[in-house]
């Protein structure tokens, strides 16, 4: 992976005397990747979005999606996979899949899923509840637990997830700091 785009951000981490150079992957919204420690994944601004976080526990293979919608059945002729909960799983798991993890050893973290605008709470316009409802009911169709969630409330969050240790930063504006 090329550093010098805008796909990633160059963390310096010193080990004992040897400098060793890791990534912090962008991902944006209605897109996921994948990667090996020790580098990390972060996606900026989600709101009403999900971040999904993958990892597989033994070989601590990592991905992250930022799903923006719950169903890509309602949208004809979809073709970006990652916009939607039903479909960005399924693509995440095979991407990972590929870099040698296995779908019996993954586990998640998720959040987002925030109400950004005022609506009736009984309002099907909720979209970032639907979101979280329909990321927990793939993940349970997959069989990969849900390890930890910070989801809902009306503020936006960043995250940054470290597959190696499985620790899922997340920021919010005025708000502390947290690992999941």
């Amino acid at each position: 992976m090329d550093c010098l785009s805008d796909n990633c951000i160059v963390v310096y981490s010193f080990n004992v005397g040897s400098l060793l150079m890791s990534e912090i992957i962008k991902v944006g919204m209605a897109d996921l990747k994948t990667c090996l420690p020790p580098n990390g994944i972060t996606t900026l601004g989600l709101g009403s979005c999900v971040g999904i976080a993958l990892r597989d526990k033994i070989n601590k293979v990592g991905g992250l999606a930022h799903i923006m919608l719950p169903d890509s059945s309602v949208i004809a002729n979809q073709t970006n996979l990652a916009k939607f909960a039903d479909t960005g799983i399924a693509e995440l798991i095979r991407q990972m899949e590929a870099l040698g993890a296995s779908k019996r050893n993954l586990v998640a973290k998720i959040a987002g899923g925030a109400m950004m605008f005022a609506v009736n709470s009984r309002s099907s316009m909720n979209v970032g509840e639907r979101n979280v409802e329909a990321v927990k009911k793939k993940l349970k169709e997959f069989g990969i637990p849900i390890l930890a969630e910070d989801c809902g409330l009306n503020f936006g969050r960043t995250v940054i997830f470290y597959p190696e240790t499985g620790d899922y930063v997340i920021k919010a504006v005025g708000k502390p700091e947290k690992t999941i």
